[in-house]
């Protein structure tokens, strides 16, 4: 029998606000590298004519690509909060457990309503 202990791994683990938003920071990142790579290749397209930009912006105006735009957006907002989020802790503030809760759920519902207020002004920005 082996006695040596065993690290925590997921069905054990306790889930803290601040893990979630450590890695929902990360998974956004990745989401934000591919979403520029797309707008590039989105411009890219412009060069080739109307129906190529007619096609991306049919795209765009539908119901999935409307939902693609509020993902990206939350996207963004998610990653802006959270990296101000870590400048301060670069900085020394925000370590407290108490204080890295209630930022963790700025983050979030930040980001939520960002998304909201940005998207909501998608016709006075145009």
């Amino acid at each position: 029998m082996n006695n040596n202990p065993l690290s925590p791994h997921i069905q054990i683990y306790n889930w803290h606000i601040s893990s979630l938003v450590s890695i929902s920071n990360r998974i956004t990142g990745v989401i934000n590298i591919l979403t520029l790579s797309l707008i590039c290749f989105w411009v890219c397209m412009l060069l080739l004519g109307n129906e190529s930009y007619e096609s991306i912006f049919n795209f765009l105006n539908s119901i999935f690509g409307k939902f693609f735009i509020i993902g990206f957006v939350w996207s963004y907002s998610f990653q802006i909060l959270s990296e101000i989020r870590h400048w301060f802790w670069d900085l020394g503030y925000g370590f407290e457990l108490k204080t890295s809760k209630i930022t963790g759920i700025l983050v979030i519902l930040g980001s939520i309503i960002m998304t909201i207020i940005i998207y909501s002004l998608r016709g006075f920005l145009i």
